[in-house]
């Protein structure tokens, strides 16, 4: 629920922003930051687990093919992981990532980009806390390469301020004994330096 809100509220930001006549895209780079809806897929009992609400923040590069094509590599700290809570209490697993993804970025308009691209990631710190009626000091210890493919769009204002929206759909196993991939809705207010 609170999800379809932040889209919605999102979009509505969109869509409230006039677009402006963009004369010239230029190759630059920036900062981004912004809000995490972090779950996993769990081949198996769980299906898709509980969201872990997080942030990332980190530098981009964005260089123009032509007006309407760029590639945009990135470099973000991100807060990752997930919940489950049953009828025995709520474990969390909290995981932050350093991740590369390489976007490929189309203007059908001015203003508005559409991206694709993939993405890897290295799990540098893990924590799980077990709050319920039995105490646990099960550990449970993520491979540390992260990878899969980003889908995204969101606007960019001529004064280089972009506001977007991503999901990120994990390929590679969180845990080497069951199929556990990672998936993200990311929100993000970026500024072009």
């Amino acid at each position: 629920m609170r999800k379809t809100y932040l889209m919605m509220l999102f979009f509505g930001i969109i869509t409230s922003i006039s677009a402006q006549e963009n004369t010239s895209h230029e190759s630059h780079g920036g900062i981004k930051g912004g809000y995490n809806l972090a779950s996993v897929s769990f081949d198996g009992n769980y299906g898709e687990t509980d969201q872990r609400h997080g942030f990332h923040i980190g530098v981009y590069g964005e260089s123009f093919i032509d007006r309407n094509f760029s590639v945009q590599p990135e470099l973000l700290f991100s807060q990752q992981g997930y919940e489950i809570t049953d009828n025995t209490g709520r474990f969390i697993q909290k995981l932050n990532y350093i991740n590369v993804p390489v976007m490929f970025k189309a203007y059908p308009s001015n203003n508005l980009f559409l991206e694709i691209g993939p993405q890897i990631g290295w799990a540098i710190t893990h924590k799980e806390i077990y709050d319920g009626y039995y105490s646990s000091t099960t550990e449970y210890d993520p491979d540390s390469i992260d990878w899969g493919m980003n889908f995204g769009a969101g606007i960019k204002t001529n004064s280089g301020i972009n506001l977007g929206v991503r999901y990120h759909l994990g390929l590679g196993d969180l845990y080497d004994a069951q199929k556990a991939q990672n998936r993200v809705w990311m929100f993000s207010l970026g500024f072009d330096l």
